[in-house]
């Protein structure tokens, strides 16, 4: 096999960096991409440092090519994933790093949970947790450049980071890969190497929306108004959110870290601004939602850095914010990461947007839950969280029982609204433990 060119220099022109110079002395053209083989790929891997870090994309634009040459050729390494589902690499040597923790490392031995809000994950990878590698699932190439596609997020921070070390860039071009705007492109100038894979994209299997999600749905759709800016975190009542907004709506926006076919669905419907455009840093659906993002210059994929920055978000007019939980204590604290004392998901972005949405100017923020947890058979409106806390300060919660209004609340009419939308069997006890602990006024 013909020997593989090196890379450097590492700073480069283009999307990412931009090499500057004297007058009279031009900058040398940017080194090319080369394309490679599988197999050259894990001769190119095989000569990492030890134990090097490879940052990949996550939930469903795994680049699970390039992890697979990973894991037959480097001994041991640090793999850092958003989201990571089943599948990924799983054996001695290998180690998992993760802000947010997906079905992949959720409560393995080997993972490193690094607690974290979305819109910081960039300041990990340029100060504390810099990487060696990055791979990228991409779009073929188009012109001189490819596209991220459906997962943006935190990865352009990435490439950044890793070219500032002198790194390794590495792309999995997938023609089935949707071809995005905004910071999806990427100059093919600022990729190492490049296999070419013919993969199906994953496609979530569709969930059925219960009878409560449906009714806490309606209700929070019921608060949106008109011209609003919608951020929706994943889940099903996010999801009935969505369902629940329809023609009697009009003129909505979307800000959003994510989202799923239910915004094609408004879309459709007629219920989205026309002129403004549809703005997220990552999705994932079905086919149909892949066709139409599918360059699709109405869709922007921007960067974490700016979708989930509260000071853009409370730019957003009528931001409104919808997000799930699994507790919700007297205080109006939520705890949306973790069960029975071990992490299950992570900060994610809400937090970001929770604030972002309470700065904004008419804006709102909703966090949702059921009133009772069927399988553990108890109240998800509790005292105090005897898990940890991921957000607070929310404008309501919402239950099937109704909207409890609390920023803006004394505490007393806080706990007061949270024990109405309670479950009514856990009401009298959640009224006797506020009663301790001095909330009630009456």
């Amino acid at each position: 096999a013909a020997p593989l060119p090196p890379v450097g220099p590492k700073v480069r022109s283009g999307l990412l960096h931009h090499a500057v110079g004297p007058k009279d002395s031009p900058s040398p053209p940017p080194p090319s991409m080369r394309v490679i083989t599988f197999e050259q790929l894990k001769r190119i891997l095989s000569t990492l440092p030890p134990n090097p870090r490879i940052v990949a994309s996550g939930n469903h634009a795994v680049p699970f090519t390039l992890l697979r040459a990973a894991d037959e050729a480097v001994e041991s390494f640090r793999l850092s994933m958003l989201c990571a589902p089943e599948g990924i690499p799983d054996r001695e040597g290998i180690t998992y790093e993760t802000a947010f923790v997906g079905a992949g490392m959720r409560r393995h031995p080997r993972l490193q949970y690094v607690p974290c809000r979305l819109s910081l994950v960039p300041i990990l990878f340029r100060d504390t947790m810099p990487p060696d590698v990055v791979f990228l699932h991409t779009s073929a190439q188009r012109f001189d450049t490819v596209s991220l596609g459906i997962e943006v997020n935190v990865l352009p921070a990435a490439i950044e980071a890793v070219r500032e070390r002198g790194g390794l860039v590495v792309a999995q071009a997938n023609p089935n890969m949707p071809y995005t705007f905004g910071d999806a492109q990427i100059f093919t100038q600022d990729v190492d190497y490049l296999v070419e894979v013919d993969e199906p994209m994953t496609t979530p299997a569709p969930k059925a929306v219960g009878d409560i999600a449906q009714q806490i749905g309606e209700r929070i759709a019921w608060e949106v108004d008109d011209h609003s800016t919608l951020q929706l975190g994943i889940g099903a009542i996010p999801d009935a959110v969505l369902q629940a907004l329809g023609t009697k709506h009009h003129g909505l926006r979307v800000w959003t870290e994510m989202f799923t076919d239910n915004v094609l669905n408004l879309e459709e419907k007629g219920v989205l601004n026309k002129d403004i455009p549809i703005v997220a840093s990552f999705l994932f659906g079905s086919q149909r939602l892949y066709d139409w993002i599918h360059e699709n210059r109405r869709v922007r994929m921007l960067r974490t850095e700016k979708t989930n920055d509260p000071a853009q978000i409370a730019r957003q007019n009528l931001m409104t914010s919808i997000n799930a939980a699994l507790q919700v204590d007297l205080h109006d604290q939520a705890n949306a990461s973790f069960i029975r004392g071990s992490v299950y998901s992570g900060f994610g972005g809400s937090t970001d947007f929770i604030v972002g949405a309470l700065h904004s100017r008419g804006g709102q923020s909703f966090i949702a839950l059921p009133s009772w947890h069927a399988k553990a058979n108890k109240s998800t409106i509790v005292p105090k969280l005897n898990e940890n806390v991921t957000s607070f300060q929310h404008s309501y919660v919402a239950t099937e029982n109704g909207l409890a209004a609390c920023f803006g609340q004394g505490e007393c009419t806080q706990a007061e609204n949270l024990i109405r939308i309670a479950h009514e069997d856990a009401r009298e006890e959640l009224t006797m433990a506020a009663r301790e602990m001095v909330f009630l006024c009456k």
